[in-house]
């Protein structure tokens, strides 16, 4: 059964089929050939995966996401972020990478804030003399800090399943989502003097007030959000709730950016984008099911185990299968499908589950911009309009940075637990 389900998806990824409908088919492959397993099982635990309260917070944050972008909000944060550090050498690429950061507080997602801050800046940039490529390079990966910055939506679904609190999740985020923000900025910052990209003039105090009263609205926007949780006064989920109202009534009422035309391309996005997480994660988790019942998790964790018992090898052997998996397989699928599989192996180890979903986010995040399936490099090189192999050449500095990112994460568990432990809230 098990050898059925993978070798299935194997051929339906070769076939070129959407992850989803992949994961699915083979799912029913698998179940068929058992001859066991009543077909409605697949349905049942579809139905099941996705009837989840903190779920609900993945639409909402998609929406708030949406209206932050329309509404004019994502552009006053740029203009904040560029009156602050656009006079540096490569000021426009640290305005992509803080613009990315604080969109990110505010959306959970990554392909979103590509699209909202990517839309402004990538042209922007390619105006003032940087190329095409290290502009949508910048952008693609400081877009993955949307995930990495609460509220983040990959947090929210290992939450789900592994019951750690979604609100320390987002925490542990906080300085892991600051450090891979600095370290993208620094790469750009040495590309940038190397290329001669110069920053504009310094902005004088009163400009840079201008744009902080300004963008004042959009910046209250994470600290109501994420103040809210760990205050305890909404859930996570209620919180996304807050978002949309709070981006709708500054976007419609304060900004006066959003209109009723709007509203509709608006909610289509949303449902687009929700129907596809959740079909997603309803199809992962029939897979993730078999797996389980199969007993593919004890099997590879002993595997795992048998190779070395350091704690060091094991959490390096993790890591690269992450980010091999991150290349080629959706986020919210692959931890669905890998947190069962890999979580009796932290276990034995004794990691903290907070510290390894941290871990476990930042990686997938790296896949988000790796050739040849990134997704954030997609919608970058759209903006752009330039083709996926001009882009592979200049990100591949910043996928480094990261990875070196990911292995100060993975053996400094204190970068991830220390602001949750300081808050109470683990």
């Amino acid at each position: 059964m098990t050898t059925i389900l993978f070798a299935s998806m194997l051929l339906f990824f070769i076939m070129n089929v959407p992850i989803a409908i992949a994961i699915g088919l083979s799912s029913v492959a698998a179940i068929f050939s058992s001859g066991a397993i009543p077909p409605i099982v697949l349905v049942q635990k579809m139905f099941t995966a996705t009837d989840s309260f903190p779920l609900m917070a993945v639409p909402f944050f998609i929406l708030a996401g949406s209206l932050m972008e329309f509404g004019g909000i994502s552009r006053r944060l740029v203009d904040f972020a560029n009156s602050i550090v656009g006079r540096f050498s490569g000021g426009l690429a640290f305005v992509a990478i803080i613009a990315s950061m604080f969109f990110g507080a505010i959306s959970g997602a990554a392909v979103a804030t590509v699209a909202a801050i990517g839309t402004i800046l990538i042209p922007a940039m390619v105006r003032r003399g940087y190329d095409k490529p290290f502009a949508t390079a910048v952008q693609a990966t400081a877009g993955t800090l949307g995930v990495m910055i609460p509220p983040s939506i990959p947090m929210i679904i290992y939450g789900v399943l592994t019951g750690v609190s979604i609100g320390a999740l987002f925490m542990g985020g906080i300085l892991p989502g600051i450090l891979v923000g600095f370290s993208l900025m620094f790469v750009a910052w040495l590309i940038s003097r190397k290329k001669g990209y110069r920053g504009d003039e310094k902005a004088s105090l009163g400009k840079i007030f201008g744009t902080f009263k300004e963008a004042i609205l959009a910046l209250l926007m994470p600290v109501i959000i994420l103040g809210g949780i760990y205050g305890g006064v909404f859930t996570p989920t209620e919180a996304a709730v807050v978002a949309v109202v709070y981006g709708f009534i500054v976007g419609f009422f304060v900004y006066k950016e959003l209109n009723i035309k709007q509203l509709k391309d608006i909610f289509v996005t949303t449902v687009i984008g929700t129907a596809m997480i959740m079909f997603i994660i309803a199809t992962s988790s029939v897979f993730s099911w078999i797996l389980t019942a199969q007993q593919v998790p004890q099997a590879v964790a002993s595997a795992i185990l048998s190779i070395s018992k350091s704690p060091i090898v094991i959490l390096l052997l993790i890591n690269l299968l992450l980010l091999f998996i991150g290349t080629f397989m959706e986020t919210v699928a692959a931890i669905i499908i890998l947190v069962p599989v890999l979580l009796p192996v932290i276990t034995q180890i004794g990691m903290d589950p907070l510290h390894f979903g941290i871990v476990l986010v930042v990686n997938l995040a790296i896949g988000m911009v790796t050739p040849p399936l990134g997704v954030c490099l997609f919608i970058g090189c759209s903006i752009a309009d330039i083709k996926l192999e001009d882009i592979t050449k200049a990100v591949w500095p910043f996928i480094l940075i990261m990875v070196v990112d990911v292995l100060l994460l993975t053996y400094l568990p204190c970068i991830s637990t220390i602001v949750p432990k300081l808050a109470g809230l683990y």
